[in-house]
């Protein structure tokens, strides 16, 4: 069977301005990545990005550790959902949820988690947001099926989102949406997970996973954000 492997990008630059850019740490994460690739001999036939800058900074990042040249090309379904509209959304229904200007990561991702039910469930005012969770799902299946399609003698490198990672591993396994957005909450950055597949099936290997980190000196670098 064939191979891919599914990355998260690295940190990106949470609290900041644009979010959309990777932190030193995150850049740092997705070279200590290459390198484990590198160092397990696993080269890839292409990469499959995101059109996001985090999603290209995190792709090349990798491929300069691993000293490969490796062709890229971007897959909008592999892009993440716009949670800001997703979370301005549902704070215009519930104002009370408003987080405090200095809070935590950990209260804007109950935040999140919350929205993301909202707008699962259809909840949250069209008008504000950009894409609706049913269309969300459907490109990201839709992204997996043309993946499924290829032939490749090496494996694929795809690079996306949290959110967009959990709904293909949805689709994969048959997950429910709180089970998926569950996932979205738990996934780390520059984190892998490895599937195997053909036409006909797709298998989870392994979920989440991040060797590359997993070391006493690199414990800081396990990230969410």
């Amino acid at each position: 069977m064939a191979e891919f492997y599914l990355v998260r990008h690295g940190q990106a630059s949470f609290g900041k301005a644009d979010y959309d850019q990777l932190s030193e740490l995150g850049y740092q994460q997705s070279e200590w990545l290459g390198e484990y690739f590198a160092e397990r001999n696993i080269k890839f036939d292409g990469v499959i990005r995101g059109a996001m800058k985090r999603h290209h900074q995190t792709a090349e990042s990798i491929c300069k550790a691993m000293q490969a040249d490796t062709p890229h090309e971007i897959d909008e379904g592999l892009n993440e959902f716009d949670f800001e509209s997703v979370v301005r959304a549902y704070l215009a229904d519930n104002p009370a949820h408003t987080p405090a200007k200095q809070a935590t990561p950990a209260e804007y991702y109950r935040l999140l988690k919350n929205a993301m039910h909202s707008w699962s469930n259809e909840q949250l005012d069209s008008s504000l947001i950009s894409e609706t969770w049913q269309d969300f799902s459907a490109r990201v299946e839709n992204t997996l099926q043309h993946v499924c399609q290829r032939r490749p003698e090496k494996p694929l490198l795809l690079v996306s989102s949290g959110g967009a990672m959990s709904v293909m591993m949805g689709h994969v396994l048959g997950l429910s949406i709180e089970s998926i957005i569950n996932l979205n909450m738990q996934t780390k950055n520059a984190s892998f997970s490895h599937f195997y597949f053909n036409r006909d099936k797709v298998t989870v290997n392994s979920f989440n996973s991040i060797p590359h980190l997993d070391r006493p000196s690199r414990l800081h670098a396990v990230t969410y954000s």
